[in-house]
């Protein structure tokens, strides 16, 4: 099993703590990233102390991006975007959404959502309705709606089944609506007995 150390944070790092931070990651993370990269090193007193002021700094930043970003989840409350794609017949995407797509769509309307916020579940291959998830941090989600729409008309995103050939009857109608004279009857074992019997005269 690996074994975890303590490293001080000399920079702020996404999803793993703010400049002066004291954190545990593994030792091979340390080793081969961190401090090769002059991102964290072996925390002492007095280095998390020359780091304080550092550390504070860092703390107001992170307070003001939460509130910007808690007053855009707000304002992307019942949004909803539209784009055009091509499409075969059927509605099937010549291509995908991605995430990069809904993100400048997002920006076109004055939303300013950077792509790693944009969580999509699936491609998105299809024309139609969908629901795309915006999440900064665990607890700081909003759902927007995108519709796809064909870049032309379609007579029709379901079409019916394909049609029999005319003059192709189904063979268990068929069989149901004989008359019991026209079916084809199995020979009995006593039929058997008399063809082999004239055969024999």
């Amino acid at each position: 099993m690996a074994r975890n150390i303590e490293l001080l944070l000399l920079q702020t790092m996404e999803n793993l703590g703010i400049v002066g931070d004291v954190v545990r990651v593994k030792a091979g993370y340390a080793r081969n990233y961190l401090c090769p990269h002059g991102l964290a090193v072996t925390p002492s007193p007095g280095k998390i102390e020359a780091l304080k002021g550092a550390r504070a700094e860092a703390e107001a930043e992170m307070a003001a991006l939460r509130a910007n970003r808690e007053q855009l989840l707000e304002r992307l409350t019942d949004v909803t975007m539209t784009i055009e794609r091509s499409c075969n017949d059927q509605g099937a995407l010549y291509g995908s959404v991605t995430q990069r797509d809904v993100t400048d769509c997002l920006i076109e309307q004055g939303y300013g959502v950077d792509v790693k916020s944009v969580r999509l579940g699936h491609s998105i291959r299809r024309i139609g309705t969908y629901s795309i998830v915006i999440q900064f941090d665990k607890d700081l989600r909003a759902e927007v709606t995108l519709i796809v729409n064909p870049d032309r008309e379609l007579d029709d995103l379901h079409p019916e089944p394909e049609a029999k050939a005319e003059g192709t009857p189904d063979t268990a109608t068929a069989t149901e609506d004989q008359p019991p004279e026209a079916q084809t009857r199995r020979p009995k074992s006593s039929d058997k007995a008399s063809a082999q019997t004239a055969g024999d005269q």
